[in-house]
C-alpha cells in the first residue's frame, strides 16, 4: 500500500498540529490565568471599565498569540516536515538495509530544508518546490522498501523456489517414460505451467534485486542533489540551475515509479499462474 498523500493534505494536518500547539502553549495558560485573575480581582479599575472588558482583552491577546504562531514561516515549515515524516513509520520496514537508506533519505531532506532557509524570494520558492519533489521521491523509496519486505516475508515464494524445479524435473522425466497420448498431453500441460511458474519466480527475485539496487542508487542521487543545492547561490542565474535540478529529480521519480510498476506486474503474473 502506498503511503503517499497530497501536499495539501500534509499542509492541512500541519496546520491542525500548529493550531493545537499554539493553543496548548504555556503562554496560553498564562493568558487565561492572568485574564481570570484580573476579571475577579479588578472588575472595575476605572469608572468606565466593565469587568467583561478583561475577557475581551484576554481573547485578543490569545488571538494574537495563535496568529503569531500560525504565520511564523519557520514554525510552519517545521510542522509540515514533522507531518511528512510521521507518514513514514520506519519501524514498519523490517529490512535493516532498506530502513537505513530511508533514514538517510529523511536526513538529507532535513538538511535540504535548512538550505532552503538560507535563501529568499524566488530562489527560496524554487528550492521549496524542489523539496516538495523530493517528498515524492522518498514516498516511492518507502513503497519500494515495503515491496522488499513483502517478498522477504513471503514463505510461499521461498518454498516454490525450492519445490518447482524439483517438480519440473520429475514431470520431464515422466514425459520421457509415458506412452499414453492423453496422459502425455496432461504432463506437457503441467510442464508448461511449471516452466511459466518458474519464470515468474525468477522474475520476482530479479525485481526485488532491482528494487534493492534502485534504493541504493536513489539514495546516492539524493546525496548528489543535496550537494548541488548546497552550491546554489542567491544570484538569479542560479534559477536555471534550480530548474535543471528539478528536472533531474523528476527523472528519478519516474524511474522509481517504473520499478514499482514492474514489481506490481510481476506480482500479478505470479498470482495468476498460481
Amino acid at each position: 500500500m502506498s503511503q503517499q498523500s497530497s501536499p495539501n493534505s500534509i499542509k492541512q494536518r500541519a496546520f491542525g498540529a500548529m493550531l493545537t500547539s499554539a493553543v496548548l502553549r504555556w503562554e496560553t495558560l498564562v493568558t487565561l490565568v492572568l485574564t481570570g485573575a484580573l476579571f475577579v480581582a479588578f472588575p472595575h479599575p476605572f469608572p468606565w471599565w466593565e469587568n467583561w472588558f478583561w475577557l475581551i482583552g484576554g481573547a485578543i491577546a490569545e488571538f494574537a498569540l495563535v496568529a503569531s504562531t500560525l504565520t511564523d514561516p519557520e514554525a510552519s515549515q517545521a510542522a509540515i516536515s514533522r507531518e511528512f515524516e510521521n507518514k513514514y513509520d520506519l519501524g514498519e520496514i523490517h529490512n535493516p538495509v532498506s530502513r537505513q537508506r530511508l533514514q538517510s533519505a529523511l536526513e538529507y531532506r532535513r538538511n535540504m530544508l535548512k538550505l532552503v532557509g538560507r535563501h529568499d524570494g524566488a530562489m527560496r520558492l524554487s528550492l521549496q518546490q524542489t523539496v516538495s519533489d523530493i517528498n515524492d521521491w522518498i514516498g516511492h523509496m518507502y513503497e519500494l522498501a515495503q515491496h522488499i519486505d513483502g517478498f522477504e516475508s513471503n514463505d510461499l515464494v521461498e518454498r516454490d523456489r525450492r519445490m518447482v524445479p524439483q517438480q519440473l524435473d520429475k514431470a520431464r522425466q515422466r514425459l520421457t517414460r509415458e506412452n499414453d497420448p492423453a496422459v502425455r498431453r496432461e504432463v506437457e500441460n503441467q510442464i508448461q505451467q511449471l516452466e511459466q511458474q518458474l519464470t515468474n519466480l525468477d522474475a520476482t527475485v530479479n525485481s526485488v534485486k532491482r528494487a534493492e539496487i534502485q534504493l541504493e542508487s536513489t539514495l546516492s542521487s539524493l546525496g548528489t542533489v543535496y550537494a548541488q543545492m548546497s552550491l546554489l547561490g542567491t544570484k538569479e542565474v542560479d534559477s536555471s540551475r534550480a530548474q535543471r535540478l528539478r528536472l533531474e529529480i523528476q527523472d528519478e521519480v519516474n524511474s522509481l515509479q517504473d520499478t514499482i510498476a514492474a514489481m506490481d506486474e510481476v506480482q500479478s503474473q505470479r498470482l495468476q499462474i498460481r
